[in-house]
């Protein structure tokens, strides 16, 4: 076991027991009378969700219970009714995320057991989603391969990157380490404005200005290129890479940026080589996150390509587009059923569980470049 694992190990367990601990003082120390009215609040409101999942036509009576026992408390005790209701709303929180992932999972269990293939004697559930290229739910055989939506969100991906990071990074560069304060004061909330437009605007653009202009400048016949898609999701993704490493440059201690500047290097030679080595673990992770920005968009990809799950050819075309993962779900779900339903929950699942390796990575990155600056980011 390293040394990151035992620490990680000890904290858990450092935590669980201070937990045991509060939980023991908060029934000693708490009134009987309050006590009661958060047993009735918590033991009705588990009713409650019971009662939800079973769909169940009295699930309104122990979630009116609960609604008199938090209102009782809130009037006579409502400092602890208040923890308690935060409590419940956190894990509230968390249940519904963990349905929603039971339910997307169980939902694509059937096509998984349909698309088995053959290795070496032994079916694998699912694999031949994954080894064959061909997208049919209408003729015979009907297949739901996911290799042309997985190729075309890995193209998307790609280029949209490499329009947020560099930019993303060099604008979060401008605004920590050059630009004056009024510059810094207007600039930022101007760049985060783009986050608030919503997708479907950026795919409307991309759909009748550049679609058309480089159907015209490459000789292309109809409209949808990974390329221009790409541009328009990689310009969505960067206020989230601008905001993120702009909080991370500014979070480097500026002893270290004194330092360089006191030995004699100019400001560029302090910003990259201090600013952003110091800082890259929290830039990484602005990146990673805009990389999950791209990987999760809809709407612009759907307004933009043709709609059509095939793979290019050849392979790296980025002037043809063809689907995406999260652009084939927003096409066909009005219209799909049995097999074909269950194949966009597999899409959905590749998309989950991309993203939430994402996510996690970037919040190891983060939680490592706390432990670099002794927990002052």
């Amino acid at each position: 076991m390293t040394a990151d694992t035992e620490r990680v190990a000890s904290g858990v367990r450092g935590g669980l027991q201070r937990r045991v601990r509060q939980g023991r003082d908060f029934v000693d120390e708490t009134e009987p009378a309050a006590l009661a009215a958060v047993v009735v609040a918590v033991g009705s409101m588990g009713a409650t969700f019971v009662g939800f999942l079973l769909v169940s036509s009295l699930t309104v009576l122990p979630f009116m219970v609960a609604i008199a026992a938090i209102g009782y408390g809130w009037i006579r005790h409502q400092d602890v009714t208040a923890r308690v209701v935060t409590l419940m709303m956190t894990v509230s929180t968390i249940l519904v995320l963990a349905l929603i992932i039971v339910f997307i999972f169980m939902e694509s269990i059937p096509v998984i057991a349909y698309e088995s293939a053959t290795v070496f004697g032994v079916s694998v559930p699912g694999l031949r989603m994954f080894i064959e290229p061909r997208w049919d739910a209408v003729s015979e055989p009907v297949r739901y391969s996911m290799v042309p939506m997985i190729h075309g969100t890995v193209m998307v991906t790609v280029i949209a990157t490499a329009v947020a990071a560099p930019l993303g990074v060099a604008a979060a560069l401008f605004l920590s380490e050059i630009a004056p304060p009024m510059v810094r004061e207007v600039v930022k909330p101007g760049v985060e404005i783009l986050a608030g437009i919503p997708s479907i605007v950026y795919g409307f653009i991309g759909f009748t200005i550049l679609s058309p202009w480089a159907s015209t400048q490459f000789d292309i016949n109809g409209q949808g290129t990974y390329l221009f898609v790409g541009i328009v999701v990689g310009l969505m993704a960067l206020p989230t890479v601008v905001s993120v490493a702009e909080d991370a440059l500014s979070s480097v201690p500026e002893s270290m940026k004194s330092g360089s500047l006191a030995i004699g290097t100019t400001d560029w030679q302090t910003m990259t080589s201090i600013t952003l080595p110091a800082a890259f673990s929290g830039v990484s992770a602005a990146v990673l996150l805009g990389v999950g920005r791209a990987i999760g968009e809809t709407m612009a990809a759907t307004v933009m390509l043709r709609g059509v799950p095939r793979l290019t050819d050849p392979l790296y075309n980025v002037f043809y587009g063809q689907e995406t993962l999260t652009s084939i779900i927003a096409r066909n779900y009005g219209d799909a059923d049995g097999l074909q339903m269950d194949a966009l929950f597999v899409a959905g699942v590749i998309l989950f569980v991309t993203v939430l390796i994402i996510s996690i990575g970037s919040q190891y990155i983060e939680w490592r470049m706390r432990e670099k600056f002794g927990g002052e980011i």
